[in-house]
C-alpha cells in the first residue's frame, strides 16, 4: 500500500486502487477543514483512518494551517489524541 499527499488530501492506493482517504480543503488563507475520512469496507481495521489522520495532521502542520474538524471520525480521533490538539483551531 501506498500513502499519496497532495496538498488537501491524503489517500492511500492498493494496487492501483484509492482505499482510503482523508481530505482538508481551504476554509480561508490560514485554516482547512479536516472534513472527511474514509477507508473501503475491505480495509478497515488495520489502523488506515488514524495513519491518514497523523499524517494529515503533519502536512497541515507543515503548510503552517490551523484546522477546524468537521468529520465524525476526524472528531473522534483529535478527542482521544491529545498530542495532535496544538494544530485546531
Amino acid at each position: 500500500m501506498d500513502f499519496v499527499t497532495e496538498r488537501n488530501m491524503i489517500y492511500v492506493c492498493d494496487d492501483g486502487k484509492s482505499v482510503a482517504e482523508v481530505t482538508f480543503p481551504n476554509v480561508d488563507d490560514t485554516t482547512v477543514d479536516i472534513n472527511h475520512t474514509f477507508v473501503d469496507s475491505n480495509y478497515r481495521g488495520q489502523g488506515l483512518g488514524g495513519k491518514l489522520l497523523i499524517l494529515a495532521y503533519e502536512t497541515i502542520k507543515q503548510q503552517g494551517y490551523k484546522a477546524i474538524v468537521t468529520c465524525p471520525y476526524a472528531i473522534k480521533f483529535f478527542k482521544e489524541n491529545k498530542a495532535y490538539q496544538d494544530i485546531l483551531k
